[in-house]
Formats: structure tokens, sequence, C-alpha cells
């Protein structure tokens, strides 16, 4: 934002996004940027974002093996990630349990079917609902985590980036 000018940019007119753990950061930083008082992104862009520490979720449970994100996948990265197990109960990753989400911006999140994360995704949705915030969210059937971005080969895919579009074309502005 401080280099808007240099880049020709609306530095008051920002947008955030990100992709799995990606999709963490972004939440986080609206969340930050709501905190601080600062220029707050007109829109977060949520694709099945890591959200939460439970992983006795009814999606954990369905997709104990999928590729390429399994439930055994998330269990390893939160065991090597993580500086000790406590850490997983810390507010900028358990999204889900945050009770501070009124007045952050407006969201869409996209899921995938196929996913240990589409439940925490699915919660957290409903909780920005529940505090207030706008969201546009989407569960792809048959699709698996890293399914967005395949427009070119996956329906779905084409499907999920065309709604991502269209709400961030609205979110700055430039209606539907």
């Amino acid at each position: 934002m401080e280099n808007g000018g240099a880049l020709n940019a609306d530095s008051k007119r920002v947008a955030v996004a990100g992709e799995s753990a990606g999709g963490n950061l972004a939440a986080n930083v609206a969340l930050m940027a709501k905190e601080a008082k600062i220029t707050t992104p007109v829109h977060q862009l949520l694709v099945y974002p890591v959200a939460g520490k439970d992983m006795d979720t009814p999606s954990y449970k369905e997709n104990p093996s999928t590729v390429p994100l399994s439930a055994k996948d998330m269990a390893w990265f939160f065991k090597e990630v993580l500086p000790a197990k406590s850490a997983a109960a810390d507010k900028r990753l358990d999204l889900v349990n945050r009770d501070d989400l009124a007045g952050v911006a407006p969201a869409t999140v996209i899921l995938a079917q196929l996913d240990p994360l589409r439940s925490e995704g699915e919660t957290y949705a409903g909780k920005l609902k529940s505090a207030g915030v706008e969201v546009n969210v989407k569960t792809y059937p048959g699709v698996t985590h890293e399914f967005f971005g395949m427009g070119k080969v996956v329906d779905e895919a084409k499907q999920a980036e065309d709604l991502a579009a269209a709400d961030l074309k609205k979110a700055f502005g430039g209606g539907m």
C-alpha cells in the first residue's frame, strides 16, 4: 500500500487473496488491518484456507488419504511446522474460534469437496456470516485441494475462477 503511487495503483482499494496456508495469511491480513485501524482490504478471496486446528471434522474423516492433500498430510504439517502442539491454538491459525470477525472485509470462500480443509472453511464462512460479514461461499463437488487455477482443464476450476473474478470486480466497484 505504501508503494501504490509508484505502481500507479489505488492504495485505498486493495484486496487480499490466498490458497490453503495463503488463504489463512490473507484472512489474517484482513483481520490485522481491521484491528490496527488502517486501510482495510475491500475484499478477501480465501481459497480452501487453513482455518482451524480440529482434525476431527467431517472432511478430515472423509479424506484420510486424498491426493494432493490428505488428513495425514495435515497431521504431518501440524507436527513438523508448528513449534509446539499448543501453537495450534494461536488465533492466527485457529480462525474458526475467533470472536473478533465483525467488521472484517467481505469474503469469497472457495472450497473443494474432497479436501480435509473443507469443513473448517465452511465453518469459518459461517462464522463470518454470523458476525455480519458479507460472504459468498461455494464448495465445488468432485474436486480436490489445489483444483483452483486449473480452469483450462477442470470445469469446476473455471467456475471457481469466474466466481472469484466476479466478486473481486464487484468489490472494486465494477459490478457483476
